[in-house]
């Protein structure tokens, strides 16, 4: 038994039983790793990723150059003060108006995500799912003939009567077994 262990045939089988099954397992998962590349839900998250982070960067641009000197014109205008952009407004150490600028840039983005992104996607799916057949699924349940309550497909008696049900319009596959009592 000892000089099988070490014997240089055993190993090298051993080795490439190892691989083998390594190599095997290896593969199979590069194929799921394909499969879900190739799903559209990825690729659509990988464009939704990339137009979100470039139109992030035309929102915070329309906010910090065209929105906060407007909203400043209005506070100057109110109060007297002189004309300056809102994000520079603070009280102490609050810096208030910036953060109410990354505020309207996020209410924004999202706006523009929703109604451009979401809601075409969503049409676009609900129409799709229409034209596909609809599978008709059997129902599990169905109503006690005596006392209209709602018992399993396959009871033979009624939880809430005790009468004895007929059997289940459905067909019953040969593989149910249906207690006699």
């Amino acid at each position: 038994m000892k000089g099988d262990f070490f014997d240089p045939d055993h190993i090298w089988d051993s080795a490439k039983d190892i691989g083998g099954r390594s190599l095997h397992a290896s593969l199979s998962t590069l194929g799921d790793f394909q499969k879900f590349i190739l799903r559209g839900n990825v690729v659509d998250l990988a464009v939704g990723v990339v137009i979100g982070a470039a139109f992030n960067g035309l929102v915070q641009g329309f906010v910090s150059d065209f929105l906060q000197p407007l909203i400043g014109v209005i506070i100057a205008s109110a109060t007297g003060g002189k004309v300056q952009s809102f994000d520079s407004y603070s009280t102490g150490s609050f810096h208030w108006g910036h953060f109410i600028g990354l505020l309207i840039s996020f209410l924004l983005t999202a706006a523009v995500l929703y109604f451009f992104v979401v809601k075409p996607i969503n049409f676009v799916h609900d129409r799709y799912e229409r034209l596909r057949p609809k599978h008709e699924e059997t129902p599990t349940t169905r109503e006690c003939p005596f006392c209209l309550s709602t018992v399993p497909r396959l009871a033979t008696r009624c939880a809430y009567c005790t009468a004895q049900l007929p059997p289940a319009d459905d067909k019953i596959s040969s593989s149910t077994v249906v207690p006699q009592t």
